[in-house]
């Protein structure tokens, strides 16, 4: 019965029940009271990869540090990527310290686009790409293509564990999202 409930549910609600957000890095045994950068962090988690593959999710395998892609016209080096054999695709992931923008956005949709033109295997599934970010707006998922692809995700990461209060607004805030969401799908 199970077998056949998964095999109704679409791409993207079978990637989302792998994936999770927001990610909490308190492993990484980073300070939190001063600024952190994309390359400690990046450090830091593969100083700790057991610990983040864990808290990432089902099915991850690590494959490369800053993987270099070379274009005809220009070189790039993607943050990290990963192989989940349960979705049988790469995952790439770009560590963003600020805010999501709509230009991490285009540079994710085109990592993706680059790694399935220039990695994929045969057999493989479309790449997911994540944009983990310490701050996430939702108005800009709402209205940019991360609303649209099943395979492009931006997760916020805590790099620690938020206390009672922090929490309570963070469900209260992503509970008032649902309604609204729910009342305009309707």
């Amino acid at each position: 019965y199970e077998r056949v409930l998964q095999h109704k549910k679409s791409p993207a609600e079978n990637i989302q029940s792998v994936l999770k957000d927001p990610y909490i890095f308190e492993f990484l045994g980073l300070k939190t009271d001063e600024k952190t950068s994309e390359k400690e962090i990046e450090t830091a988690i593969i100083d700790h990869i057991q610990k983040f593959l864990l808290e990432f999710g089902k099915g991850f395998a690590f494959v490369a540090r800053q993987q270099h892609i070379a274009t005809d016209t220009s070189d790039f080096y993607i943050d990290l990527v990963f192989y989940n054999y349960i979705l049988k695709c790469f995952v790439i992931i770009d560590l963003k310290t600020g805010e999501l923008s709509h230009q991490d956005i285009g540079q994710i949709d085109m990592y993706v686009r680059m790694y399935d033109d220039l990695k994929l295997n045969e057999g493989d599934n479309p790449t997911i790409g994540i944009l983990l970010c310490s701050e996430k707006d939702e108005t800009i998922v709402k209205y940019s293509i991360l609303n649209d692809k099943d395979n492009l995700f931006a997760s916020k990461y805590l790099l620690y564990l938020p206390k009672e209060e922090e929490l309570k607004h963070i469900i209260d805030q992503d509970r008032i999202r649902f309604e609204l969401d729910k009342e305009n799908n309707n």
